[in-house]
């Protein structure tokens, strides 16, 4: 439970094992708020959170992940809720704008954003996105073209990637007959 000031708010959570490792789900009745990979566990304690296996927004997040991740899912439709400035949610909701196996790089998303001077503060903002994977931060590189920080780490950006790449639709290319 956190206290928001005037009420108490109940967050729950499910454990998903996934081929990148255990996520934590958090959520409250209405809303998911937050993806946790295994590699931070201390993000987990600051939701106070109790283990629902019941909870439908944790369970249809963990249906679209898991189809994610066997190349069944390209985009994800989960009512999300985020907690941050107006900056760091114009940030995040970018996110969603970068298609499924594609890249973009931290200046084209400030660009995106009309920020086009804050590419520091984007990368910085992206670091610290509660949703990965459902935003898909991973899908943010260096301008050149570089894999750069990653808040589940560069071995997972690396692992997502390349799930979207070998997920993508084969071009077919037909040969006329001549």
């Amino acid at each position: 439970m956190a206290n928001n000031g005037t009420q108490t708010m109940t967050y729950e959570f499910l454990k998903l094992s996934s081929p990148i490792g255990d996520l934590h789900l958090i959520a409250n009745q209405t809303h998911l708020i937050s993806v946790i990979f295994e590699t931070n566990p201390s993000q987990l304690k600051k939701y106070e959170a109790i283990e629902s296996k019941k909870n439908p927004i944790l369970l249809k997040a963990s249906k679209q992940l898991n189809e994610y991740f066997q190349g069944k899912r390209k985009t994800f439709d989960l009512p999300i809720e985020l907690k941050g400035t107006d900056f760091q949610k114009s940030v995040w909701t970018s996110l969603a704008n970068i298609p499924y196996g594609k890249t973009n790089t931290y200046q084209e998303q400030s660009i995106r954003i009309k920020r086009p001077l804050a590419v520091r503060a984007v990368g910085r903002t992206n670091g610290f996105n509660p949703l990965p994977i459902i935003l898909p931060c991973h899908r943010v590189i260096g301008k050149s073209g570089q894999l750069t920080g990653y808040a589940g780490g560069l071995e997972i950006k690396k692992q997502l990637l390349a799930l979207e790449q070998k997920n993508l639709p084969l071009l077919r290319v037909r040969k006329r007959a001549c």
